[in-house]
Protein backbone atom coordinates (compact mmCIF):
# COMPACT_ATOMS: atom_id res chain seq x y z
CA UNK A 1 0.00 0.00 0.00
CA UNK A 2 1.47 3.42 -1.01
CA UNK A 3 1.68 6.12 1.73
CA UNK A 4 -0.95 8.44 2.11
CA UNK A 5 0.21 12.21 2.13
CA UNK A 6 -0.31 12.61 6.02
CA UNK A 7 2.18 9.27 6.47
CA UNK A 8 4.82 11.33 4.62
CA UNK A 9 3.84 14.68 6.59
CA UNK A 10 3.95 12.37 9.43
CA UNK A 11 7.32 11.34 8.32
CA UNK A 12 9.00 14.67 8.02
CA UNK A 13 7.50 15.63 11.32
CA UNK A 14 9.63 12.86 12.87
CA UNK A 15 12.62 13.69 11.04
CA UNK A 16 12.90 17.08 12.03
CA UNK A 17 11.86 16.23 15.33
CA UNK A 18 15.44 14.09 15.59
CA UNK A 19 18.58 15.62 17.18
CA UNK A 20 20.81 13.06 14.70
CA UNK A 21 21.41 13.79 11.26
CA UNK A 22 19.33 11.68 8.97
CA UNK A 23 19.65 11.11 5.41
CA UNK A 24 18.50 8.83 2.92
CA UNK A 25 19.98 7.43 -0.56
CA UNK A 26 18.68 5.56 -3.34
CA UNK A 27 20.56 2.49 -5.24
CA UNK A 28 23.23 4.94 -6.92
CA UNK A 29 23.93 6.84 -3.46
CA UNK A 30 22.27 9.71 -4.48
CA UNK A 31 20.63 11.53 -1.54
CA UNK A 32 16.46 11.33 -1.22
CA UNK A 33 15.95 13.23 2.11
CA UNK A 34 18.23 15.36 4.71
CA UNK A 35 16.84 16.55 7.75
CA UNK A 36 17.40 19.64 9.60
CA UNK A 37 20.07 18.04 12.01
CA UNK A 38 22.00 16.66 8.84
CA UNK A 39 21.90 20.54 8.00
CA UNK A 40 22.94 21.93 11.02
CA UNK A 41 26.34 19.38 11.44
CA UNK A 42 27.38 19.80 7.82
CA UNK A 43 26.30 23.25 7.31
CA UNK A 44 24.70 22.30 4.19
CA UNK A 45 21.20 23.50 3.11
CA UNK A 46 18.73 20.46 1.93
CA UNK A 47 17.96 22.14 -1.15
CA UNK A 48 21.82 21.69 -2.31
CA UNK A 49 22.39 17.94 -0.71
CA UNK A 50 19.01 16.57 -2.48
CA UNK A 51 20.09 14.99 -5.90
CA UNK A 52 23.57 14.59 -5.17
CA UNK A 53 25.81 11.76 -4.26
CA UNK A 54 26.28 11.55 -0.61
CA UNK A 55 30.37 11.78 -0.84
CA UNK A 56 30.19 14.52 -2.89
CA UNK A 57 28.31 16.52 0.55
CA UNK A 58 30.03 14.67 3.22
CA UNK A 59 33.52 14.25 2.33
CA UNK A 60 34.21 11.71 4.83
CA UNK A 61 38.08 9.66 5.64
CA UNK A 62 36.40 7.08 4.26
CA UNK A 63 34.47 7.69 1.18
CA UNK A 64 36.74 6.92 -1.31
CA UNK A 65 37.82 3.51 0.39
CA UNK A 66 35.87 1.63 2.94
CA UNK A 67 32.54 3.83 2.77
CA UNK A 68 30.04 2.05 4.77
CA UNK A 69 26.83 3.27 3.09
CA UNK A 70 28.07 1.05 0.04
CA UNK A 71 29.03 -1.83 1.77
CA UNK A 72 25.69 -1.75 3.78
CA UNK A 73 23.68 -1.31 0.16
CA UNK A 74 25.99 -3.66 -1.61
CA UNK A 75 25.99 -6.35 1.23
CA UNK A 76 23.12 -5.80 3.48
CA UNK A 77 24.73 -5.70 6.83
CA UNK A 78 23.94 -2.85 9.00
CA UNK A 79 26.65 -0.55 10.47
CA UNK A 80 26.43 1.35 14.47
CA UNK A 81 28.47 3.59 16.00
CA UNK A 82 31.63 3.82 13.94
CA UNK A 83 33.61 6.89 13.95
CA UNK A 84 34.79 9.14 11.24
CA UNK A 85 35.76 12.56 10.14
CA UNK A 86 33.67 14.80 7.52
CA UNK A 87 34.03 17.87 6.41
CA UNK A 88 31.46 20.82 6.84
CA UNK A 89 30.61 23.58 4.29
CA UNK A 90 33.53 26.12 6.43
CA UNK A 91 36.26 23.41 5.11
CA UNK A 92 36.13 22.28 9.45
CA UNK A 93 36.96 18.33 10.02
CA UNK A 94 33.61 17.57 12.53
CA UNK A 95 33.89 14.36 14.25
CA UNK A 96 30.75 12.17 14.06
CA UNK A 97 30.01 8.65 14.35
CA UNK A 98 27.71 7.15 12.16
CA UNK A 99 24.79 4.28 11.51
CA UNK A 100 23.62 2.76 8.26
CA UNK A 101 20.65 0.16 7.19
CA UNK A 102 19.04 -1.05 4.23
CA UNK A 103 15.77 0.57 3.32
CA UNK A 104 13.36 -2.29 1.18
CA UNK A 105 9.59 -2.02 0.12
CA UNK A 106 6.93 -4.56 1.39
CA UNK A 107 8.34 -7.22 -0.97
CA UNK A 108 12.17 -6.89 0.28
CA UNK A 109 13.50 -5.04 -2.72
CA UNK A 110 16.39 -3.26 -1.65
CA UNK A 111 14.66 0.79 -2.46
CA UNK A 112 18.34 2.36 -0.92
CA UNK A 113 19.70 3.12 2.20
CA UNK A 114 19.40 5.18 5.11
CA UNK A 115 22.22 6.67 7.42
CA UNK A 116 22.15 8.50 11.15
CA UNK A 117 24.87 10.35 12.46
CA UNK A 118 25.96 12.21 15.34
CA UNK A 119 28.21 14.94 16.11
CA UNK A 120 30.51 14.13 18.17
CA UNK A 121 32.60 17.23 18.89
CA UNK A 122 31.33 18.67 22.18
CA UNK A 123 32.67 15.26 23.45
CA UNK A 124 36.10 15.62 21.23
CA UNK A 125 36.41 18.95 23.32
CA UNK A 126 36.26 17.03 26.48
CA UNK A 127 38.03 14.73 25.59
CA UNK A 128 41.27 16.75 24.66
CA UNK A 129 40.80 19.02 27.78
CA UNK A 130 41.10 15.27 29.76
CA UNK A 131 43.94 14.58 27.98
CA UNK A 132 45.24 17.75 28.73
CA UNK A 133 44.39 17.56 32.27
CA UNK A 134 45.89 14.03 32.52
CA UNK A 135 48.86 13.76 30.15
CA UNK A 136 52.09 15.18 30.37
CA UNK A 137 54.57 14.34 27.21
CA UNK A 138 53.88 10.40 26.67
CA UNK A 139 52.82 9.92 30.36
CA UNK A 140 48.94 9.72 31.14
CA UNK A 141 47.84 9.50 34.54
CA UNK A 142 45.59 11.28 36.46
CA UNK A 143 47.21 9.85 40.18
CA UNK A 144 47.86 12.13 42.38
CA UNK A 145 50.96 10.58 43.12
CA UNK A 146 52.59 10.97 39.34
CA UNK A 147 50.77 14.42 39.32
CA UNK A 148 53.27 15.66 42.10
CA UNK A 149 56.11 14.24 39.79
CA UNK A 150 54.56 16.17 36.66
CA UNK A 151 54.23 19.22 38.70
CA UNK A 152 58.41 19.27 39.34
CA UNK A 153 59.18 17.31 35.97
CA UNK A 154 59.97 20.41 33.91
CA UNK A 155 62.29 21.87 36.79
CA UNK A 156 64.13 18.52 37.23
CA UNK A 157 64.82 18.55 33.56
CA UNK A 158 66.20 21.99 33.45
CA UNK A 159 68.81 21.35 35.67
CA UNK A 160 71.61 19.18 35.33
CA UNK A 161 70.91 17.08 38.54
CA UNK A 162 71.21 12.95 37.90
CA UNK A 163 67.95 11.44 38.47
CA UNK A 164 67.16 8.08 39.69
CA UNK A 165 63.65 6.66 38.99
CA UNK A 166 62.28 3.42 40.61
CA UNK A 167 59.81 1.71 40.22
CA UNK A 168 58.69 -1.99 39.22
CA UNK A 169 58.93 -3.24 35.86
CA UNK A 170 56.68 -1.68 33.10
CA UNK A 171 55.36 1.03 35.34
CA UNK A 172 56.65 3.63 33.26
CA UNK A 173 60.18 4.50 34.05
CA UNK A 174 61.99 4.84 30.11
CA UNK A 175 58.81 7.35 29.91
CA UNK A 176 59.72 9.76 32.70
CA UNK A 177 63.50 9.25 31.72
CA UNK A 178 62.62 10.22 27.89
CA UNK A 179 60.44 13.02 29.20
CA UNK A 180 63.38 15.04 31.21
CA UNK A 181 66.09 14.62 28.40
CA UNK A 182 62.77 16.04 26.37
CA UNK A 183 61.93 18.93 28.72
CA UNK A 184 65.96 20.03 29.10
CA UNK A 185 68.31 22.11 27.89
CA UNK A 186 69.79 18.71 26.04
CA UNK A 187 67.05 18.14 24.00
CA UNK A 188 68.68 18.33 20.87
CA UNK A 189 71.15 15.99 22.04
CA UNK A 190 71.28 12.29 21.32
CA UNK A 191 69.54 10.33 24.03
CA UNK A 192 71.26 7.04 24.28
CA UNK A 193 69.62 3.87 26.15
CA UNK A 194 72.32 1.71 28.25
CA UNK A 195 70.80 -1.63 29.40
CA UNK A 196 72.57 -2.98 32.18
CA UNK A 197 71.24 -6.10 32.45
CA UNK A 198 72.02 -7.21 28.79
CA UNK A 199 75.55 -6.47 28.47
CA UNK A 200 78.02 -8.75 29.87
CA UNK A 201 80.71 -7.76 32.79
CA UNK A 202 83.68 -8.21 30.57
CA UNK A 203 82.25 -5.99 27.88
CA UNK A 204 80.14 -3.34 29.41
CA UNK A 205 83.56 -1.23 29.71
CA UNK A 206 84.63 -1.22 26.23
CA UNK A 207 80.66 -0.17 25.15
CA UNK A 208 80.47 2.51 27.31
CA UNK A 209 83.48 3.56 26.89
CA UNK A 210 85.16 2.87 23.87
CA UNK A 211 88.69 1.51 23.78
CA UNK A 212 91.54 2.57 21.29
CA UNK A 213 93.74 -0.03 19.23
CA UNK A 214 95.53 -2.61 20.80
CA UNK A 215 93.91 -2.67 23.99
CA UNK A 216 93.17 -6.23 23.53
CA UNK A 217 93.78 -8.72 21.10
CA UNK A 218 90.58 -8.02 18.63
CA UNK A 219 91.00 -4.04 18.94
CA UNK A 220 92.50 -3.39 15.39
CA UNK A 221 91.27 0.31 15.61
CA UNK A 222 89.99 2.42 18.04
CA UNK A 223 86.26 2.43 18.47
CA UNK A 224 84.01 5.50 20.68
CA UNK A 225 81.90 3.86 23.22
CA UNK A 226 78.22 4.81 23.69
CA UNK A 227 79.05 7.46 25.63
CA UNK A 228 80.47 9.70 23.43
CA UNK A 229 77.26 9.52 21.11
CA UNK A 230 75.03 10.98 23.66
CA UNK A 231 77.84 14.05 24.08
CA UNK A 232 75.25 17.17 24.96
CA UNK A 233 72.64 14.80 25.00
CA UNK A 234 71.28 12.24 27.92
CA UNK A 235 72.19 8.71 28.82
CA UNK A 236 69.51 6.56 30.33
CA UNK A 237 71.41 3.77 32.56
CA UNK A 238 68.00 1.61 32.30
CA UNK A 239 68.04 -1.49 35.40
CA UNK A 240 71.38 0.24 36.90
CA UNK A 241 70.72 -1.94 39.79
CA UNK A 242 72.16 -5.10 37.89
CA UNK A 243 75.47 -3.56 37.54
CA UNK A 244 78.19 -5.28 38.66
CA UNK A 245 80.03 -4.04 41.08
CA UNK A 246 83.55 -4.43 39.66
CA UNK A 247 82.25 -1.69 36.71
CA UNK A 248 80.33 0.46 39.73
CA UNK A 249 83.53 1.42 40.32
CA UNK A 250 83.98 2.96 36.50
CA UNK A 251 80.85 4.46 36.59
CA UNK A 252 81.10 6.40 40.23
CA UNK A 253 84.32 8.19 38.75
CA UNK A 254 82.08 9.28 35.50
CA UNK A 255 79.75 11.29 38.25
CA UNK A 256 82.28 12.44 39.81
CA UNK A 257 84.74 13.49 37.74
CA UNK A 258 82.82 13.91 34.72
CA UNK A 259 85.31 12.03 32.79
CA UNK A 260 86.35 8.54 31.80
CA UNK A 261 89.26 6.54 30.07
CA UNK A 262 88.67 4.47 27.10
CA UNK A 263 89.73 0.73 27.51
CA UNK A 264 93.62 0.77 26.80
CA UNK A 265 93.67 4.41 26.90
CA UNK A 266 95.93 6.60 29.54
CA UNK A 267 94.15 9.54 28.86
CA UNK A 268 90.91 10.66 30.13
CA UNK A 269 87.83 12.28 27.81
CA UNK A 270 85.71 14.85 29.20
CA UNK A 271 81.76 13.66 29.33
CA UNK A 272 79.33 16.40 28.44
CA UNK A 273 76.58 14.60 29.13
CA UNK A 274 73.44 14.08 31.68
CA UNK A 275 72.34 11.05 33.47
CA UNK A 276 69.44 9.28 34.44
CA UNK A 277 69.43 5.78 35.75
CA UNK A 278 66.49 3.65 36.57
CA UNK A 279 66.01 -0.17 38.70
CA UNK A 280 63.25 -2.26 39.43
CA UNK A 281 65.10 -3.00 42.48
CA UNK A 282 65.11 -0.81 45.97
CA UNK A 283 69.25 0.10 45.94
CA UNK A 284 68.80 0.95 49.59
CA UNK A 285 68.44 -2.58 50.14
CA UNK A 286 71.30 -3.58 47.86
CA UNK A 287 73.52 -1.03 49.20
CA UNK A 288 72.39 -3.13 52.37
CA UNK A 289 73.43 -6.25 50.95
CA UNK A 290 76.83 -5.08 49.99
CA UNK A 291 75.41 -5.56 46.33
CA UNK A 292 75.73 -1.83 45.44
CA UNK A 293 78.13 0.66 46.06
CA UNK A 294 76.61 3.37 48.69
CA UNK A 295 78.92 6.68 47.01
CA UNK A 296 77.42 5.28 43.97
CA UNK A 297 73.82 5.27 45.10
CA UNK A 298 73.75 8.84 46.50
CA UNK A 299 75.49 10.05 43.67
CA UNK A 300 72.51 8.76 41.04
CA UNK A 301 69.81 9.50 43.46
CA UNK A 302 70.65 13.63 44.08
CA UNK A 303 66.78 13.94 42.32
CA UNK A 304 65.17 10.54 43.40
CA UNK A 305 61.29 9.13 41.61
CA UNK A 306 59.56 6.86 43.17
CA UNK A 307 56.51 5.21 40.43
CA UNK A 308 54.00 2.83 41.75
CA UNK A 309 52.92 -0.29 40.34
CA UNK A 310 49.24 0.26 38.38
CA UNK A 311 47.11 -1.38 40.96
CA UNK A 312 48.09 1.62 43.28
CA UNK A 313 46.60 3.92 40.67
CA UNK A 314 43.81 2.44 38.97
CA UNK A 315 42.02 5.47 38.05
CA UNK A 316 44.34 5.50 35.59
CA UNK A 317 43.52 2.56 33.38
CA UNK A 318 40.61 3.55 31.85
CA UNK A 319 42.14 6.68 30.34
CA UNK A 320 45.62 4.01 29.44
CA UNK A 321 43.15 2.13 27.49
CA UNK A 322 41.53 4.62 25.70
CA UNK A 323 45.23 6.07 24.94
CA UNK A 324 46.45 1.97 23.73
CA UNK A 325 43.19 1.76 21.98
CA UNK A 326 43.66 4.65 19.64
CA UNK A 327 47.38 3.78 19.06
CA UNK A 328 46.81 0.31 18.17
CA UNK A 329 43.88 1.77 15.51
CA UNK A 330 46.57 4.18 14.07
CA UNK A 331 48.76 1.45 14.05
CA UNK A 332 46.52 -1.33 12.35
CA UNK A 333 44.11 0.90 10.47
CA UNK A 334 41.02 -0.21 12.60
CA UNK A 335 37.88 1.83 14.06
CA UNK A 336 37.87 -0.06 17.88
CA UNK A 337 35.83 2.56 20.10
CA UNK A 338 36.36 1.06 23.35
CA UNK A 339 35.74 -1.83 26.10
CA UNK A 340 32.82 -3.02 26.82
CA UNK A 341 31.84 -1.93 30.58
CA UNK A 342 32.17 -5.84 31.11
CA UNK A 343 36.27 -5.65 30.16
CA UNK A 344 36.51 -2.70 32.06
CA UNK A 345 35.72 -4.32 35.08
CA UNK A 346 37.93 -7.42 34.61
CA UNK A 347 40.88 -4.40 34.06
CA UNK A 348 40.43 -2.73 36.98
CA UNK A 349 40.17 -5.98 39.71
CA UNK A 350 42.95 -7.34 37.60
CA UNK A 351 46.54 -7.08 40.16
CA UNK A 352 49.04 -6.56 36.49
CA UNK A 353 52.41 -8.44 37.92
CA UNK A 354 53.49 -6.76 34.48
CA UNK A 355 51.85 -3.11 35.01
CA UNK A 356 51.39 -0.56 32.57
CA UNK A 357 53.57 -3.07 29.80
CA UNK A 358 51.14 -5.64 30.50
CA UNK A 359 47.99 -3.79 29.75
CA UNK A 360 49.08 -2.32 26.67
CA UNK A 361 50.11 -5.66 25.84
CA UNK A 362 46.32 -7.05 26.74
CA UNK A 363 44.81 -4.65 24.11
CA UNK A 364 47.12 -5.46 21.95
CA UNK A 365 46.15 -8.93 21.94
CA UNK A 366 42.37 -7.88 22.16
CA UNK A 367 42.96 -6.13 18.84
CA UNK A 368 44.24 -9.47 17.25
CA UNK A 369 41.28 -11.17 18.15
CA UNK A 370 38.65 -8.09 18.02
CA UNK A 371 36.82 -8.03 14.29
CA UNK A 372 33.88 -5.54 15.42
CA UNK A 373 33.73 -2.42 17.08
CA UNK A 374 33.87 -3.22 20.57
CA UNK A 375 36.27 -5.17 23.14
CA UNK A 376 34.21 -7.98 24.48
CA UNK A 377 35.78 -10.41 27.57
CA UNK A 378 36.19 -13.43 24.86
CA UNK A 379 38.85 -11.26 23.28
CA UNK A 380 41.16 -10.94 26.32
CA UNK A 381 43.92 -13.25 26.97
CA UNK A 382 42.93 -16.59 28.77
CA UNK A 383 44.38 -16.36 31.79
CA UNK A 384 42.79 -12.68 32.29
CA UNK A 385 39.31 -14.80 33.57
CA UNK A 386 40.85 -16.90 35.38
CA UNK A 387 43.49 -15.00 37.49
CA UNK A 388 43.42 -13.97 40.99
CA UNK A 389 41.83 -10.31 40.87
CA UNK A 390 41.59 -7.88 43.74
CA UNK A 391 38.31 -7.22 45.09
CA UNK A 392 35.79 -4.96 42.95
CA UNK A 393 35.98 -1.25 44.09
CA UNK A 394 33.65 1.43 44.12
CA UNK A 395 34.27 4.83 43.69
CA UNK A 396 30.95 6.04 45.21
CA UNK A 397 28.32 4.71 47.52
CA UNK A 398 25.64 3.99 45.39
CA UNK A 399 27.39 0.63 43.78
CA UNK A 400 28.46 2.39 40.65
CA UNK A 401 31.94 0.62 39.19
CA UNK A 402 35.06 2.80 39.42
CA UNK A 403 35.75 3.29 36.07
CA UNK A 404 32.19 4.58 35.66
CA UNK A 405 32.67 7.30 37.91
CA UNK A 406 35.83 8.30 37.33
CA UNK A 407 34.78 8.86 33.73
CA UNK A 408 31.62 10.51 34.69
CA UNK A 409 33.66 12.50 37.41
CA UNK A 410 36.38 13.87 34.90
CA UNK A 411 33.26 14.80 32.64
CA UNK A 412 31.75 17.04 35.08
CA UNK A 413 35.02 18.81 36.20
CA UNK A 414 36.07 19.57 32.69
CA UNK A 415 32.54 21.13 31.54
CA UNK A 416 32.70 23.40 34.88
CA UNK A 417 35.97 24.04 33.89
CA UNK A 418 35.45 24.65 30.50
CA UNK A 419 32.05 27.01 31.74
CA UNK A 420 33.71 28.67 34.47
CA UNK A 421 31.42 26.73 37.39
CA UNK A 422 28.10 27.67 35.69
CA UNK A 423 25.81 24.96 36.35
CA UNK A 424 23.13 25.24 33.84
CA UNK A 425 25.50 25.41 30.84
CA UNK A 426 27.57 22.50 32.37
CA UNK A 427 23.87 20.26 32.15
CA UNK A 428 23.19 21.60 29.12
CA UNK A 429 26.80 20.26 27.61
CA UNK A 430 26.68 17.10 29.19
CA UNK A 431 22.93 16.80 28.32
CA UNK A 432 21.05 16.30 32.00
CA UNK A 433 18.75 18.31 34.09
CA UNK A 434 20.55 20.59 36.64
CA UNK A 435 18.37 18.99 38.94
CA UNK A 436 20.48 15.63 38.32
CA UNK A 437 24.10 17.42 38.02
CA UNK A 438 23.39 18.90 41.39
CA UNK A 439 22.77 15.35 43.01
CA UNK A 440 26.41 14.30 40.76
CA UNK A 441 28.01 17.17 42.55
CA UNK A 442 27.27 16.40 45.73
CA UNK A 443 27.66 12.41 45.07
CA UNK A 444 31.52 13.34 44.22
CA UNK A 445 32.29 16.05 46.29
CA UNK A 446 32.39 18.69 43.33
CA UNK A 447 32.00 22.59 44.85
CA UNK A 448 31.82 24.63 41.26
CA UNK A 449 33.09 27.69 43.27
CA UNK A 450 36.02 26.48 42.76
CA UNK A 451 36.38 26.52 38.88
CA UNK A 452 34.72 30.52 38.61
CA UNK A 453 37.68 31.44 40.24
CA UNK A 454 40.20 29.35 37.65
Amino acid sequence: MEPGSSDLRFFKVILSSIADGVFTVDSKRIITSFNPAAERITGIAASKAIGRRCYEVFHSDICEHGCLLERTLRTGVESIDQPVNIINSSGDTIPISISTAVLRDDDGKVLGAVETFRDLSAIEHLRKELWKNYSFEDIISKSPIIHKLFSILPDVAESESTVLIQGPSGSGKELFARAIHNLSPRKNGNYVVINCGTLPPQLFESELFGYVKGAFTDAKKDKAGKLSLAEEGTVFFDEIGELPLSTQVKLLRLLQQREYEPVGSTGAVNADIRIVAATNKDLRELVAQGKFRDDLYFRLAVVKFDLPPLTSRREDIPYLVDHFIKRNNARRGKNIVSVSPEVMNILMRYDFPGNIRELENIIEYAFVICRGSIIHPEHLPTELNGAEQSPPASAVSDGTPLFKAIDEQSRIENALRQFRGHQGKTAAALGIEQTTLWRKLKRYNIDPQKYRES
